[in-house]
């Protein structure tokens, strides 16, 4: 997994009655974009140091705009 500052760190929920987490990557620890992130979830506002696990995933700025619909 590798990231940028302002990527989006999804986390999927484990259980059905849990919302997924977003949250918008702050930090690098390390130059080459790989974990550990620092990450400002949009829930909460709240900055936690994140090690994503296997039910995450970086989606980039680049992709979020592609998808947008054209003004």
């Amino acid at each position: 997994m590798k990231a940028a500052i302002g990527d989006r760190l999804i986390v999927e929920s484990a259980h059905d009655h849990e919302p997924r987490r977003v949250g918008v990557i702050t930090q690098l620890r390390h130059e080459d974009g790989s974990p550990p992130y620092v990450v400002r979830w949009m829930d909460s506002e709240h900055e936690t140091l994140v090690f994503p696990g296997p039910d995450a995933h970086v989606v980039s700025k680049q992709e979020r705009e592609a998808s947008l619909p054209p003004p």
